[in-house]
């Protein structure tokens, strides 16, 4: 007996050293998680630009009042503002504990994003082929195969729109949907389960529907996609575990206690800046198109592909976005085009020997990548220090701590800037008039602080008018472009040496501590 326990002891001693099957990481883990370092410093070294500061003063509304925050950009109530979602609240309670400031956090929440983001395409992936190859191929065409005109919009994630969009709420949202996704494929290709697992992946969708409505959209489709799919789907039970899982989604959004996502549907307020999205939707996303021979060789293997069902779905919505009138149904483009692009990775995934088809369709797909990379997203990973040729490069917009660094906290600038009316918020100021519309501010009532302010800068207004102006909206600081006339009325504080922009005193007394200029 003690000959049997030294010799399984020198079994597994050898095992231990080398004799068993030693883990490997996946190609998936190795070069996502270098994507992960790299997108993340490039996301880093990008200023606040776009729609940043948006977000940021979200987070500062809450850090000041978790329960009831005001209008993210005016000195208003935000009562009914879908910006402040569950992802939102969490960030704005994190601000509150750390003290962090909003830009701040909004930084921190891209890498986290980027994770459930990456974790999602991994595990979504997998759940459509074994192909250890795909998730990594389809990782790169996601982020590559769009056009040859730059897509900078929430949730559209080509390598470019990454280094400003990973800290939105769109890109978790987006993460979280493809965690959907592959929860659905579980579900409609597995065994019969019990109730819990449906209820639990309609939570998920209801989550995603708070998020960001939009991105939801297209994440609903994708599990639709997959129940119609599942060839037991009209089975009584099955029909009823999956009407579970609408029927929790919609009862997580409309518990959310901060606005009423349903109020949303039918919106047109921001229908007109979506526009363009169909008018340069060729050259926007044309490099996706390599996916259609993929998807075409699904659809004959499987009518009911859950990645061919996704697609049709979506364009159905994309098209009835375009007969409508209803532009901002076109923000789904960039999820619309996941299907083709991840159809393309997984046949490219096959193992070898492969026919002349596969192999012209491999060299027309790294002639596309390198079409789509060197013209226009070659910018997010090479800095301009080490650019040889020139690539385009990220917005680098100008800060404004320059100018809200005189202000106290809460007070009200009037200006008309492209830039300063969408970063100044995010650092603790409000705007006469907010740039966006916003469910939480009447349309109407958001036009009349458009007009004053415009009235105000008007190069014929009255001294009268423009103090009517400031009594009526409480403005303590003017910020204005250097080619625009400082009211005689008004004492420069600060001035831009970058932009030239001039930070101007109203309504009350100069502070002690401002630095006069003349």
């Amino acid at each position: 007996m003690t000959g049997t326990l030294l010799a399984r002891r020198t079994a597994f001693g050898a095992t231990a050293l080398g004799g068993g099957r030693r883990w490997r990481p996946s190609p998936f883990l190795v070069l996502g998680g270098l994507f992960w370092l790299v997108m993340s410093l490039a996301f880093w070294r990008v200023p606040m630009c776009c729609d940043f500061g948006q977000h940021a003063a979200v987070v500062e509304r809450l850090k000041d009042d978790l329960l009831h925050p005001a209008h993210p950009m005016a000195d208003l109530p935000g009562d009914g503002s879908a910006y402040y979602s569950p992802y939102a609240v969490v960030q704005g309670l994190f601000a509150k504990v750390t003290g962090l400031a909003g830009w701040q956090v909004v930084k921190l929440s891209g890498p986290l994003n980027l994770l459930v983001l990456l974790t999602g395409i991994g595990r979504f992936v997998r759940g459509l082929t074994p192909r250890p190859w795909a998730p990594v191929l389809a990782l790169f065409a996601m982020v590559l195969l769009w056009g040859t005109r730059m897509a900078w919009w929430s949730g559209y994630l080509g390598l470019m729109s990454m280094t400003g969009n990973l800290g939105y709420p769109s890109t978790f949202a987006i993460g979280l949907a493809f965690w959907a996704w592959a929860w659905a494929g579980s579900l409609a290709n597995g065994p019969r389960r019990d109730l819990w697992p449906y209820v639990g992946l309609g939570a998920l969708c209801g989550l995603v529907l708070l998020i960001h409505p939009i991105s939801s959209v297209a994440a609903v489709l994708g599990v639709v996609a997959f129940a119609a799919s599942d060839r037991r789907a009209w089975e009584w039970a099955r029909l009823g575990a999956w009407a579970a899982t609408g029927l929790t989604a919609a009862a997580v959004a409309a518990l959310w206690p901060y606005f009423s996502v349903f109020s949303l549907v039918g919106d047109e307020s921001v229908d007109w800046i979506h526009r363009q999205l169909y008018t340069e939707m060729p050259q926007r996303f044309w490099l996706a198109l390599l996916g259609l021979p993929a998807l075409w060789l699904r659809l004959r293997r499987d009518r009911r592909d859950p990645l061919v069902l996704m697609f049709a779905l979506e364009c159905a919505v994309v098209a009835y976005g375009w007969v409508s009138g209803h532009y901002t149904y076109g923000r789904i483009l960039g999820l619309t085009l996941v299907p083709l692009q991840f159809a393309l990775a997984i046949e490219l995934a096959a193992p070898r020997p492969w026919g002349w088809r596969r192999g012209a369709l491999a060299g027309a797909t790294a002639l596309g990548a390198c079409v789509g990379f060197f013209q226009i997203q070659a910018g997010a990973v090479v800095p301009r220090a080490l650019d040889p040729i020139g690539f385009d490069q990220p917005p680098r917009w100008p800060g404004y701590g320059w100018a809200v660094g005189h202000m106290d906290r809460g007070d009200v600038v009037l200006t008309d800037g492209y830039r300063p009316t969408r970063s100044v918020p995010g650092l603790g100021a409000n705007l006469v008039a907010p740039a966006w519309p916003d469910a939480s501010l009447a349309e109407d009532v958001r036009n009349r602080r458009l007009a004053a302010v415009r009235a105000y800068l008007a190069p014929d207004s009255t001294r009268a008018e423009r103090a009517a102006i400031v009594r009526r909206y409480e403005v303590r600081w003017l910020l204005l472009g250097p080619g625009q006339k400082l009211p005689p009325e008004a004492v420069v504080v600060d001035w831009s040496r970058r932009t030239g922009e001039v930070l101007a005193r109203v309504g009350g007394a100069t502070p002690a501590n401002a630095p006069l200029i003349g």
